[in-house]
């Protein structure tokens, strides 16, 4: 059985098809990138690759290096002319449906990647929903923690706080 798992929020609508395809993506490589069954925390960048080709083929464009011109960037802020002022870098886009992607992997909790990912997520041009997986638990020398279960937490108390709402949606996904 599969240790793969996701959350859609908010959770009063229904959950998009989308996602299952999404999370088969991250099951068809579970092997190489499930972190229950990893001795040490994989990379983001490593998970990333290991999941590129099945995140092109339903329709992601997927950052290919970290040159400036292999990053995927997301405009925030116009300028003169109508040219992109300010970007955000995401892991993948998905054009068509408007869906960003984050992939976290031992900086997702421990090192608070996942304020980033929402706050600068919330202020991306045309970004209706974002896909932030992050690792069902990171190992490292001091130990080990449950990332996914901590960031759930967080997302939970955001989408349900009445304090602010998130312009988008997000699928929370666990490899």
């Amino acid at each position: 059985m599969s240790r793969i798992r996701y959350y859609c929020y908010p959770r009063t609508e229904t959950p998009p098809e989308f996602a299952e395809e999404i999370a088969a993506v991250f099951r068809n490589h579970e092997a190489e990138i499930g972190t229950e069954d990893l001795d040490d925390g994989l990379k983001s960048d490593d998970v990333l690759e290991a999941l590129r080709s099945g995140l092109e083929d339903i329709g992601f464009e997927v950052e290919q290096g970290k040159k400036k011109d292999e990053k995927i960037h997301r405009p925030v802020l116009f300028g003169e002319n109508g040219e992109p002022q300010l970007r955000y870098e995401v892991d993948g886009y998905h054009p068509e449906r408007r869906y960003g992607l984050e992939i976290e992997a031992g900086r997702a909790w421990m090192g608070n990647a996942i304020y980033r990912d929402l706050i600068q997520a919330s202020v991306m041009v045309q970004v209706d929903r974002l896909v932030l997986a992050v690792p069902n638990v990171y190992r490292y020398s001091g130990g080990e923690n449950p990332a996914f279960d901590h960031t759930r937490d967080v997302v939970e108390t955001i989408y349900t706080t009445e304090r602010f709402d998130l312009p988008f949606d997000l699928i929370l996904l666990g490899y």
